[in-house]
């Protein structure tokens, strides 16, 4: 199929005359006229332009919450697309969760109230229980200037595990609509084409016809191309319904996490084996960005400050890379080149992340210092795995963002601490031995003394917490 189709608030809906690189809140709110969901910052941060995406998942629909200002148009093939002005019944009945915003006095300006909403409406189809912190989680990536959140909470408390709405008795009949549409796995619009190939032999075939074009994975970092900067992008490739890079397979020593697959979808298996890379990932960025985001997609932006590049140096992981020509994998310290550069090689892929278990003994923990908790940009990054002999050091892989021109390994402090009792007494000689690894620069986010300083606290602070049990709560204080 050429045209993009998808069901909106439950009417079937197609779409083959606009540019592939319209966002879906632009299409929202110009071709549909659906004007409740908006624009605040075009970036993913503050959720006034939330909506919902029902996927086919085993005969109904599993509900997730997107940020639409960083989607492109073809994104939404084959999928439920719920937004504000669909959830009151036909009869003018307000959904659960506007009669919760209502009766909690929950709204002022208003402005933010649409993104408030789908983030609710998400949540109260996810099952999950009416506790403070998976609330918060769940409306983290929601902004309000107005109202302090305090009635925003209680508002989210009240739909819960509420009472099911019509939607869920409509979920199946969508879900059976959705299996009937063919995907559009070739979209056209003037000078723009959007490719989404459903097997690796599509991929690479999409790939020798557009050597040029980009691949998206999530979009979460590419979408500001057009959001933000309003590129109209020639050839666009998307990753996300590869069949073979939608894996996670464990073995008796690691975890294999296909490239295609998504932070929401990863996160219970970090949180079994890597807690401390799960909580990291809840701060990476809000639910609308973890549905969409990849953890291989992170890793081929290659930024110097991708929180998830750390975590996988430290723990030793690698990464497997697909051509037609066959498979060859590097560590991810070694495919990390430059700033933004990778080893990626013309007509290659990243099939998968390949991450080691801790070995028993074994501890890992990741810090991340940035101006705002959650949904920031780091400072500095700081992963740590440490393997002990008696009460000396005999292994630390210690990994760093925010401290050069990529993440990177301080592989003079770890030469330099082998041996050494895991004790507070050589921990003033940790700003030298780092000033040996790194000459961070200065920016607004921090100077370059301060990143020396805070990168040295992070491993004072993983010193005390692996040798006392006791967690410091930065959060909390």
């Amino acid at each position: 199929m050429t045209a993009v189709q998808f069901l909106l608030n439950g009417k079937p809906c197609s779409e083959d005359s606009a540019p592939p690189s319209m966002t879906v809140l632009d299409w929202l709110r110009t071709r549909a006229r659906l004007t409740g969901t908006k624009e605040g910052c075009a970036e993913g941060d503050c959720g006034a332009c939330t909506i919902v995406l029902g996927r086919e998942v085993d005969g109904s629909l599993r509900f997730q919450a997107v940020n639409s200002c960083l989607m492109m148009l073809p994104q939404i093939d084959n999928r439920a697309v719920f937004t504000v002005e669909g959830l009151a019944a036909a009869d003018g009945a307000l959904h659960p969760v506007q009669q919760a915003m209502i009766d909690t006095d929950a709204t002022q300006c208003g402005f933010c109230t649409p993104g408030f909403v789908m983030a609710m409406f998400a949540f109260h189809h996810g099952g999950e229980p009416a506790e403070n912190a998976t609330m918060h989680e769940a409306l983290a990536g929601n902004l309000c200037r107005c109202t302090g959140y305090r009635s925003i909470v209680e508002a989210c408390r009240r739909v819960a595990q509420g009472p099911a709405d019509r939607f869920v008795a409509e979920a199946p009949a969508l879900a059976e609509t959705l299996s009937s549409v063919p995907p559009c796995t070739h979209y056209h619009c003037g000078t723009q084409t959007f490719l989404t190939p459903r097997s690796l032999d599509a991929l690479f075939a999409a790939m020798e016809q557009h050597p040029k074009a980009i691949l998206l994975a999530g979009g979460t970092d590419l979408g500001l191309r057009v959001s933000k900067d309003r590129e109209a992008l020639p050839a666009v490739i998307a990753l996300h319904a590869v069949e073979e890079l939608r894996h996670v397979t464990t073995s008796a020593d690691a975890i294999e996490i296909g490239g295609a697959v998504t932070y929401s979808e990863i996160l219970p298996h970090l949180d079994q084996w890597f807690p401390s890379f799960g909580a990291l990932v809840r701060r990476i960025g809000s639910r609308q960005i973890r549905n969409l985001g990849t953890i291989a997609g992170n890793l081929a932006t290659a930024s110097p400050i991708g929180d998830s590049i750390p975590c996988l140096i430290a723990l030793d992981a690698s990464v497997r890379l697909t051509s037609r020509a066959g498979d060859r994998v590097l560590p991810v310290e070694s495919f990390i080149t430059g700033y933004r550069k990778t080893a990626l090689a013309a007509g290659e892929i990243i099939a998968a992340v390949r991450v080691p278990f801790l070995a028993p003994g074994q501890k890992f923990s990741v810090y991340k210092l940035s101006k705002r908790f959650d949904q920031d940009i780091s400072t500095v990054i700081a992963a740590f795995r440490l393997e002990r002999d008696g009460g000396k050091v005999r292994a630390l892989r210690a990994a760093y963002g925010g401290m050069a021109a990529r993440a990177m390994r301080a592989v003079k402090l770890e030469a330099a601490v082998r041996g050494r009792p895991w004790e507070p007494a050589w921990l003033p000689d940790v700003e030298t031995l780092l000033a040996g690894d790194f000459t961070p620069i200065g920016d607004h986010r921090g100077g370059a003394s301060y990143r020396l300083r805070a990168a040295a606290g992070l491993l004072r602070r993983f010193q005390f917490e692996t040798s006392s049990n006791v967690l410091v709560r930065v959060d909390a204080l």
